[in-house]
């Protein structure tokens, strides 16, 4: 019973998929020099300057899931992320957290990045943006209490990409 129910559900997804005809949204995320990056660690070893993997990967797999959800069919982004400081900073003088990031209203996220929307039929657009959320810390919904390490700057890009990307509905 259940591979007739299956067989049903793949089908009406593809005829779904073949009637909207566009190719899907598709989102590039590029990183310009991560090793110059001001603060794109999780990890307070040295309290060097760049990006680590996890940051890097985590944030293009958000960036990327954002433009399945916002983006129209067809439409392609590619974005170049030239720097990021992430939401807080690791406080080495406190006794046994020299590896906890202290968020503080003074250390709010922040990525200056670059984007070139292409859209059928369109010229391409292009801009530069810098990219903050000076009120992280007081917005409802973000929990401080989650265990996402970057979910200031997910909540951040959400924002962000909703407000510029997201389809409007015609008037």
């Amino acid at each position: 019973m259940r591979n007739p129910l299956m067989c049903a559900v793949l089908m009406a997804l593809s005829v779904n998929s073949m009637a909207q005809g566009a190719a899907p949204a598709q989102v590039e995320v590029r990183f310009d020099h991560p090793e110059k990056f001001r603060d794109a660690s999780l990890d307070s070893n040295g309290y060097e300057r760049g990006a680590d993997d996890y940051v890097m990967k985590t944030l293009t797999q958000y960036l990327q899931k954002l433009g399945q959800r916002y983006l129209p069919p067809g439409q392609q982004l590619v974005i170049d992320i030239r720097d990021i400081d992430l939401a807080g900073r690791f406080e080495p003088w406190h006794s046994r957290a020299y590896d906890v990031r202290f968020m503080r209203d003074i250390t709010w996220p922040s990525i200056d990045l670059t984007y070139t929307l292409n859209q059928p039929g369109k010229p391409a657009v292009v801009a530069q943006e810098h990219v903050s959320d000076k009120m992280y810390l007081s917005r409802p919904g973000r929990a401080a209490s989650s265990n996402d390490r970057l979910y200031a700057e997910k909540a951040m890009l959400d924002e962000w990409f909703r407000t510029r990307f997201a389809a409007r509905p015609a008037s």
